[in-house]
């Protein structure tokens, strides 16, 4: 018997929304707290991430962790956010206490930079109740570490052969959760897939490249596309 499509209801305002490849579906997803995660987008830009059917959003930015941005991702967002919290230039007690006051404020997750000592990992997992992502960037990281001392979820980020660590972590764990970087396109996104990730994060086009295709219709005085 074949499949039913769900019924589906997108207004007409909303319906100019940025959408993730359809090739994420396929992918197992995460299950975290009974929901099945398996699109995550890169963003801290709130009128993005109202504006996406993503399952989640990967809030992690280039400065120290603010609990003022968290809490601004988190207002604007009405799906799960996963929450940066340092271990790259933050480093120690303060990882720990944004991380006790990013799962007070509602994140479904922690997410920690790739230079993050194992001990910091360990205080951390040892005093939240949602799960510690750790970020892997290279093959030789040493994942059995990583998970030992309390890492739930890999998020792995090594551009272009982001698809090699996957393999590699795969044959060593089979059953860990990994959430990765998809590429540029769905062929890359496919080929993460394939090498075992479980769900996908993308970077979404930035507002001034979606403001661009709008203003060039509006000057040739077209309708918005």
């Amino acid at each position: 018997m074949a499949k039913k499509k769900a019924p589906e209801y997108e207004g007409t305002l909303r319906s100019f929304m940025l959408k993730v490849p359809e090739v994420i579906n396929t992918c197992t997803g995460i299950k975290i707290f009974g929901k099945t995660i398996r699109s995550i987008l890169f963003s801290t830009d709130v009128s993005i991430i109202r504006n996406t059917n993503a399952d989640a959003v990967i809030a992690v930015y280039p400065f120290t962790p603010q609990p003022v941005i968290t809490q601004a991702v988190m207002t604007a967002a009405d799906i799960p956010v996963f929450a940066g919290v340092g271990g790259g230039l933050t480093q120690g007690k303060r990882v720990l206490n944004l991380a006790l006051h990013a799962e007070h404020q509602g994140a479904i997750g922690v997410v920690l930079n790739a230079p993050t000592k194992n001990e910091t990992i360990k205080e951390v997992a040892e005093h939240i109740d949602i799960p510690v992502v750790i970020t892997v960037v290279s093959e030789e990281e040493d994942i059995a570490a990583r998970l030992e001392a309390g890492a739930k979820i890999l998020n792995v980020s090594g551009a272009a052969n982001t698809p090699n660590i996957i393999r590699k972590i795969r044959k060593k764990f089979p059953d860990v959760a990994i959430m990765a970087t998809g590429g540029p396109n769905e062929e890359t996104i496919q080929e993460t897939i394939k090498a075992g990730a479980n769900a996908i994060t993308w970077t979404p086009p930035t507002n001034g490249e979606i403001f661009k295709s709008i203003m060039d219709a509006y000057r040739k005085g077209l309708p918005h596309p």
